[in-house]
């Protein structure tokens, strides 16, 4: 049911007590619930409210003396590491020593207190146990939210591990016992509660104009004004004058009062009257909370908006806020370096359209009037349909790809509609009807298989393939390979068939690098940047050829026959061809696959095209290995966003996302681990890049926010670890075009190969001089020798040697450098298949060899570390294990100036004086990957301080050198978890071909 606004609060028929209790999560529910008991006040009701905020939010708005405030907290909500970051593991510990432990405590309190006041009825803004301890005292309870605290807590429960998991259900037990909920718009899921009434947003009135607020503050109508509300900046942000466009004033909510504005910069006072400072103001820059949306949507003011981690309210107050025009979401990167023009600008050209009601304060007041009154406004006749879908969508979001934006399923908005629980008004249904990216993208496709994931990168690849068939995309584009890049993908697809999409990250090295090859753990995290692929199969004679192919054909004079048309995005960004074809009969000879050198040389005969080796060589492994026949022309559409040469396996993503979209396509049925190693086969046969297998696990295999720990001999995967919600990695490319295919990474593959088969031979010799007991006097220390010295002469990988038997028998014995003749004359061999040795060429075996066995050691500390009591201390080893790993590289010559200047950087940052008296943020730092160039990988606390100084590493590292590095943030979930998507254009409209 719902509640409009057009019963007024008419004098009580008698003297009623309300307990009140107010979370301690942030203002926001501290003045919305001033608004709710400035009517019940009126009314001449008494409220007295629990709550730990400050008085002067609830009496510079109520002077009233049945205004009775009692200072508790009963409830922590999210702790915040920061004004952005939410601490979530701190969150769950606090709640447990707020709430849990002394919980028999706080109910007997609470009980005794109730029954001395006399309540008449319990409200909570969203105390979990307030429902609990009424129900205890015999008090009817209701809550009035748009949020409740078993949703927050769920994804912090999935991140924490399951011994946090009886929180979440101890909350929706005590909301159990209300009996009914307030619905606040912008709401979430909240399945714990039996009945339901929505109201219109709550908000607190203005109490002075426009024109009398900028009087007061001596601003001038010409002045644009932006009021700052972040609820507490934060900390050691500096503002600068240069932040704001020419003609604007900040307003800054929450400044300390030693902080020191630039002059175009003005500090409120902390008990300034938000709601008329808003009013007043041309545009507000904050983060999202429900006191901020409702009132910028009260007072149509548009909302520059930061995204918060791990709130997951979020999501739901964002759409709402985008559904009305109302909101510009600025990214936190331009938020701390000062890029704010472009958003306010953009800001004051929106034009927010919310005509909903704002008197939820008053509606809420006279509902809960009438239940103190004996009033049943609860109704069972809905409430289970109701209940389970919440419930149903609350198990969804416990299973969600942590760190995902929470985005309701398409079916919950239907279900509303199907139990008749909407009237079609209420804002929530409508903007997610309205709102949701992924509903546009169904409105373009028929989704016959699969799920999007709520993933933006998916959703923003199908709008722009449902856009191919628009002839104006290409024509308004004035850069000439972008308009061959359009016209040839228009003309790619029959849009009256089905085509198949997938999905593959690349990966940042955290520990392992080039001691993959050598038989080591590694641990990889796949990054938010990922490539997509489009496929399509077609009957020779219903495919839509280019015209040179066509040509080509006809020349033949062999009618239609299979060819594989390719177009690549980002063509504009390197030095390649936006398309490639061939005739698939050009892999075959005599009725058979062509060798994989064959096709290394057909790939390399045109530098600009040798890029379709990643993606066609799919296609031969594919017939090679398991023997498949491509019968049907294929089409790919090839979209990346994973940076180039910058050691974060762009190649990988390519590899896998194609091999898989294929494999789709086709009907056939391939682990993502037998994807990856197939992909592995395309790189270092077909493309020629010797690569080990862990980037190409990673794209497969990986999942969000874990590490793949992957023993490479050759690709045992030992599992996922989770990323402990303190740490957080970041990559920072050096602008050093890395290359796996490059000379320094094959001949120091060479190298370790060289130092195994040495290894391998001194072992041998070792053992055959160990003397025999024959059966004599047996020793069993000697017989164990003999038996480590044997196990070593058939080492089958490197990093099977601990480094104590490196250095007690081999690290003395091993050459620092060899010839290639000199080692060939005396083993022949060094047993890697995928690499040549140059006679002519030395190659280092010592630092080579040396490498991944202790890289190996590192990476099983790491991990062990990884899983140990949070600490300083912990962070700390971490960080060494990095360097160490840096440094190690360096020694095989793998290193490079724009890495190790990062690295440097990082050091610098970590060991400052401001970094040693306050808790460290950055601990440490390597190269990654294949090493010299490239990404480096950094390790520090997940909080705002530490994105503050990944920041000023970027800057000061493009003041000393002009580059501007490139910055992977985030983690997403893996080729194998995606799966794939069929989908279907649902209106077609067929173009002419290229």
């Amino acid at each position: 049911m719902r509640i409009d606004g057009t019963d007024q609060i008419s004098a009580s028929r008698k003297h009623l007590v309300f307990a009140y209790y107010v979370t301690g999560h942030g203002f926001g529910h501290a003045t919305r619930v001033v608004d709710v008991a400035r009517h019940l006040i009126l009314a001449g009701h008494d409220v007295h409210l629990v709550t730990g905020a400050p008085d002067f939010v609830f009496t510079s708005e109520i002077q009233s003396p049945r205004l009775f405030i009692r200072k508790v907290l009963l409830d922590c909500g999210a702790v915040q590491a920061d004004a952005l970051t939410v601490d979530r593991l701190a969150s769950l510990k606090k709640y447990s020593e707020t709430a849990v432990l002394p919980r028999a405590s706080i109910l007997a309190t609470e009980v005794e207190w109730l029954n001395n006041i006399k309540a008449d009825l319990v409200i909570s803004d969203v105390v979990p146990v307030a429902c609990r301890a009424a129900a205890d005292a015999g008090v009817r309870s209701v809550c009035v939210t748009n949020f409740s605290w078993d949703f927050i807590y769920a994804e912090y429960v999935m991140a924490a591990g399951n011994n946090h998991r009886s929180i979440v259900w101890q909350i929706a037990e005590d909301y159990s016992n209300c009996e009914f909920l307030i619905r606040l718009p912008g709401y979430c899921p909240m399945p714990a509660f039996r009945d339901v009434i929505d109201v219109p947003l709550v908000v607190r009135r203005l109490h002075k104009s426009r024109k009398e607020i900028r009087k007061e503050l001596g601003i001038g109508d010409d002045v644009k004004l932006v009021i700052l509300n972040f609820g507490g900046q934060p900390a050691g942000w500096k503002l600068k004058e240069e932040y704001l466009p020419s003609g604007w004033l900040c307003l800054v909510c929450g400044a300390s009062d030693s902080q020191d504005l630039p002059p175009n910069f003005m500090k409120l006072a902390k008990d300034a009257y938000t709601p008329d400072i808003i009013a007043a103001s041309d545009c507000m820059l904050g983060k999202i909370g429900y006191g901020t949306v409702s009132e910028a949507l009260a007072y149509k003011l548009p909302f520059v908006f930061v995204r918060r981690d791990y709130f997951n309210e979020e999501p739901f107050l964002r759409n709402m806020l985008e559904f009305y025009q109302g909101g510009v979401e600025m990214i936190r990167r331009d938020l701390l370096t000062g890029h704010w023009e472009p958003y306010l600008e953009r800001a004051i050209s929106l034009k927010p359209c919310y005509e909903g009601g704002i008197n939820g304060g008053e509606v809420a007041a006279h509902i809960l009037q009438e239940t103190a009154v004996g009033k049943n406004y609860a109704s069972e006749k809905f409430s289970g349909a109701r209940r389970l879908r919440d419930a149903i969508v609350l198990g969804y979001q416990l299973q969600r790809v942590p760190g995902r934006d929470i985005s309701i399923p398409e079916w919950y908005i239907s279900a509303e509609s199907e139990f008749g629980l909407s009237n079609g008004s209420s804002p929530t249904s409508q903007m997610s009807e309205s709102n949701s990216m992924e509903n546009l993208c169904t409105e373009d496709f028929e989704i016959l298989h699969g799920d999007v994931h709520g993933l933006s990168d998916t959703m923003n690849f199908l709008k722009s393939l449902a856009g191919l068939d628009a002839v104006s995309d290409s024509e308004k584009n004035t850069e000439k390979r972008q308009i061959r890049e359009r016209r040839a993908a228009a003309g790619l697809f029959n849009w009256e068939e089905e085509i198949f999409v997938t999905r593959a990250p690349g990966r940042l090295d955290v520990m392992g690098g080039i001691a993959d090859y050598s038989g080591s753990l590694v641990l990889q995290m796949p990054i938010r940047e990922a490539c997509h692929v489009a496929v399509q199969r077609n009957h020779p004679s219903k495919h839509r050829l280019w015209k040179h192919a066509l040509a080509r054909q006809n020349t033949k004079g062999q009618g239609p026959t299979p060819v594989l048309q390719i177009v690549s995005y980002g063509s504009e960004l390197s030095n390649r061809a936006p398309t490639f074809d061939m005739d698939l009969s050009d892999f075959l000879e005599g009725g058979k696959p062509i060798s994989y050198q064959e096709a290394h040389k057909y790939f390399a005969q045109d530098p600009s095209q040798k890029w379709a080796a990643y993606i066609a060589g799919t296609i031969l492994v594919l017939m090679t290995e398991l023997g498949v026949r491509f019968e049907d022309s294929i089409s790919m559409l090839v979209s990346s966003a994973v940076p180039e040469g910058k050691g974060v396996s762009s190649s990988a993503s390519v590899e896998v996302a194609s091999m898989s979209a294929i494999a789709a396509a086709h009907g056939l049925s391939i682990s993502p681990r037998d994807i990856a190693l197939l992909c592995q086969k395309v790189e270092n046969h077909i493309v020629g890049a010797p690569c080990g297998v862990m980037d190409q696990m990673t794209s497969a295999c990986g999942e969000a926010n874990k590490l793949l720990a992957m023993v490479c001999q050759p690709a045992e995967v030992l599992g996922l670890v989770e990323i402990p919600s303190h740490i957080r990695f970041w990559g920072i490319d050096s602008g050093i075009r890395h290359s796996v295919g490059g000379a320094d990474y094959g001949s120091v593959r060479i190298g370790a190969f060289m130092g195994r088969k040495m290894i391998k031979s001194l072992a041998s010799d070792k053992s055959k001089s160990v003397p025999s007991s024959n059966g004599t006097n047996s020793d069993d220390l000697e017989d164990y020798s003999v038996e480590l010295l044997e196990a070593e002469a058939s080492l089958d990988y490197l990093c099977n040697l601990s480094p104590h038997r490196y250095e007690a028998l081999y690290a003395e014995m091993l050459p620092e450098s060899i010839t290639g003749e000199k080692f060939l004359e005396k083993y022949a061999d060094h047993s890697d298949p995928v690499t040549v040795i140059d006679p002519k060429r030395t190659y280092a075996v010592t630092a080579a060899s040396r490498h991944p066995i202790y890289e190996n050691f590192r990476v099983k500390a790491f991990k062990a570390l990884l899983t140990s009591e949070s600490s300083d201390d912990q962070l700390t080893a971490l960080g060494e294990l990095l360097y160490q790993c840096h440094f190690s590289y360096s020694a095989c010559a793998l290193g490079s100036d724009g890495t190790d200047r990062l690295v440097q950087l990082v050091q610098e940052i970590q060991h400052s004086k401001l970094s040693r008296s306050e808790d460290g943020t950055l601990y440490g730092a390597k190269i990654t990957g294949g090493g010299s160039g490239g990404t480096i990988c950094v390790i520090g606390r997940d909080c705002l301080r530490s994105s503050q100084q990944i920041i000023e590493i970027q800057q000061r590292y493009k003041a000393a050198t002009g580059y501007m590095p490139y910055i992977i943030d985030g983690s997403s979930l893996g080729a194998g978890q995606f799966g794939y998507l069929k989908i279907r254009s649902r209106h077609s409209s067929p173009k002419s071909s290229k």
